[in-house]
């Protein structure tokens, strides 16, 4: 029989022997935490606990619970930051090393790995373009940690080999799931996240863009944009926003310019080519003429060879025929 019991705010109900179980066998989250050995030890801890594993791992532990996500998404966020020093650092190193004269560059040995981590530099800018802006903001973290990982792997063979491999061949894993990392966080989380921006309304709308037409809407959109004027910290970012746009974009017009180069050395190397091909068939032709002008004076020897043969051959018949009378 259940029995009745007067509740703290005064109210009175009813109270279950099953129930009272039940929430006597929860324990609160703290106390979850104490419990498990893991979760009670302090977050700097499980962070360098968690820098033995790799950051692919790190991501999928964040489904383990409220506590774990927190530490995680920290973990990956540092991790981005950390990958765009080291590879800063790279940068720096082999440059340091490199001619200042691109045709001296060009024939370099180091040639192949500035254009490597010129390639990672650019995916380091799309994909800060991408994700950062929504990490500032709070609203999520640095989600593919296997991105992480690729590029980490790619800077350390560019640091560990003295002769690396093509750009294209190193970066191609890291081309493609780096797209697909981006491509699936535009097309699926950010209109989720979009809504969660602090520049926008209930309805989704970014406020300042044209509403729709209705009493009194210049007040409610004066008053709005009055409400929400973008501080110091906003401004400074979208300056940062900017500066990353331009890096990146002179990185693109970069290679544009290297590829242009390429091409016409390619054509001018395709020109002397057929010239050289030219030359060779013109002095193939010659050789040819040559050759049957001493064909055809070689058979002439040969036959005023024979016809001489022939002269000296008949006298000594008929000398023989004389002697047998």
């Amino acid at each position: 029989m259940a029995a009745v019991v007067e509740r703290v705010d005064g109210c009175v109900g009813s109270l279950d022997p099953d129930s009272v179980s039940l929430r006597q066998s929860t324990p609160p989250p703290d106390q979850q935490h104490q419990n498990n050995p893991l979760l009670g030890l302090p977050i700097v801890a499980i962070e360098n606990i968690l820098n033995f594993l790799s950051y692919d791992e790190i991501s999928l532990l964040r489904s383990v619970c409220k506590r774990m996500d927190i530490i995680c998404q920290r973990v990956l966020n540092q991790g981005f930051l950390k990958v765009e020093r080291y590879h800063s650092l790279c940068q720096r190193q082999v440059k340091a090393q490199l001619p200042r004269r691109e045709s001296e560059r060009r024939n370099h040995s180091l040639a192949r790995h500035a254009d490597i981590l010129a390639a990672v530099e650019t995916r380091l800018s799309l994909l800060n373009m991408t994700f950062m802006k929504y990490v500032d903001s709070n609203l999520c973290c640095f989600i593919p940690g296997k991105v992480i990982d690729e590029i980490y792997r790619v800077l350390r063979y560019v640091n560990s080999t003295r002769a690396p491999q093509r750009a294209h061949e190193v970066l191609q894993e890291l081309r493609d799931i780096s797209s697909m990392a981006m491509e699936y966080f535009d097309e699926k989380i950010v209109p989720i996240l979009k809504k969660k921006l602090p520049g926008t309304d209930l309805s989704g709308r970014l406020i300042g863009s044209a509403p729709v037409a209705g009493p009194s809407t210049s007040l409610t959109t004066m008053s709005l944009l009055a409400k929400n004027t973008p501080s110091r910290s906003e401004m400074t970012k979208v300056q940062q926003q900017v500066k990353v746009n331009g890096a990146s974009m002179t990185v693109l017009r970069r290679e544009m310019q290297e590829i242009r180069v390429k091409q016409l050395e390619q054509q001018k190397q395709l020109q002397d080519q057929e010239q050289k091909l030219l030359e060779q068939s013109q002095v193939i032709g010659e050789q040819n003429a040559r050759l049957a002008e001493l064909e055809h004076k070689l058979r002439e020897l040969m036959d005023s060879n024979a016809r001489s043969r022939k002269s000296s051959d008949l006298p000594r018949q008929s000398k023989r025929l004389r002697s047998r009378k």
